[in-house]
């Protein structure tokens, strides 16, 4: 007999719908599948065979994130493909930080009510960012929830478990004074400060749609370009380089991330003008009235990443960053002091 209940549809949670979304969103997972992937969807858990070989001391490393007040401009442009992208990069980009490689990613989706569209569209934006990031959507959960948020909202979070070496992880213990930090350029806001955002622009129906000299698309389109995923050029820099810190900078912008890969008597010392800053954070600073500092204290102004290598592999780390897609610049280098960040 087919599952289906009149009385929960009456409730406000239609079964049929779910099973619709699954189906929409099969082929989406499926651009994911790397080796170690063990079950498909549809299952009560996820299943992955991780490859130890040639690993001393296997480590997993995990992290876990949302979008935030973000996911508003998905609902105002009702543009639903890209947010998942965001929900995947929070993560990724998190665990890249010690060096462990995404092995897969699960999701969890609360929605008022289940369009089956939308939810597989949402889904091909997480897939788009497992895709990116090399890692396997295993599994999920989309869950309607009636009378406690609108029809016509939805919130995306999700959780990422990579692999590392011990030996080989990525923790500051190496850095010293003189030190080369490298700023890899973020494609925008990411998904970090946006309560903040939606103050200095007014965000609604109207204003995502307002045009400004800076920007070469509506306001809404710019600010809701996905989070840049870093895994994969942090991974082949890996191979040659030596990695000594990496700090993915989020919510906290420089002042709280970058010390974050620092250790103690150690301090980073930025040329400010060698920050390639984006034209949305000048038009947010100059819109808003935002102080410098609280710019800095809360977006990533152009840098998405911040890597530490020896003074002497700086310009081949350049090279390596460039043949794998990133144009990375030298934001400045660690020095002795505990001020954290300075900028010069």
């Amino acid at each position: 007999m087919e599952s289906f209940s009149e009385s929960y549809k009456a409730a406000g949670v239609d079964i049929t719908a779910g099973y619709k979304s699954v189906e929409l969103m099969k082929r989406h997972v499926a651009r994911t599948n790397i080796p170690g992937v063990v079950s498909g969807i549809g299952g009560f858990g996820g299943l992955f065979a991780p490859d130890f070989k040639g690993m001393q001391e296997p480590v997993l490393v995990s992290g876990t994130d949302g979008v935030g007040t973000k996911i508003k401009l998905a609902f105002l442009l009702d543009k639903h493909d890209t947010i998942g992208i965001d929900a995947v990069a929070m993560c990724v980009n998190d665990i890249i930080c010690c060096g462990a490689k995404p092995l897969f990613f699960l999701d969890y989706i609360a929605i008022g009510k289940n369009i089956p569209e939308k939810v597989a569209s949402i889904v091909e934006g997480i897939a788009e960012g497992c895709v990116q990031s090399g890692c396997a959507l295993i599994g999920g959960e989309t869950a309607e929830h009636p009378g406690l948020m609108p029809e016509d909202e939805y919130d995306v979070a999700g959780f990422s478990v990579g692999l590392a070496d011990k030996p080989k992880m990525i923790d500051g213990s190496k850095l010293k004074a003189g030190d080369v930090l490298l700023g890899l350029r973020s494609s925008g806001v990411h998904s970090n400060g946006f309560s903040l955002v939606r103050k200095i622009f007014g965000i609604n129906e109207e204003t995502v749609h307002n045009t400004y000299p800076e920007l070469d698309k509506p306001l809404g389109e710019a600010l809701l370009t996905p989070t840049k995923i870093y895994v994969k050029p942090i991974l082949a820099l890996m191979e040659q380089v030596e990695v000594k810190a990496v700090s993915h900078i989020t919510g906290g912008g420089f002042y709280e991330n970058i010390p974050r890969m620092l250790k103690g008597g150690l301090s980073a010392k930025i040329t400010k003008s060698a920050i390639p800053v984006l034209p949305i954070f000048t038009l947010m600073q100059r819109v808003g009235g935002i102080s410098e500092h609280d710019m800095f204290n809360t977006f990533n102004m152009g840098v998405g990443m911040v890597v530490a290598v020896a003074k002497e592999e700086a310009d081949k780390a350049l090279e390596i960053l460039k043949a794998n897609g990133e144009d990375a610049v030298v934001l400045g280098e660690v020095i002795e002091g505990s001020e954290g960040v300075v900028f010069a």
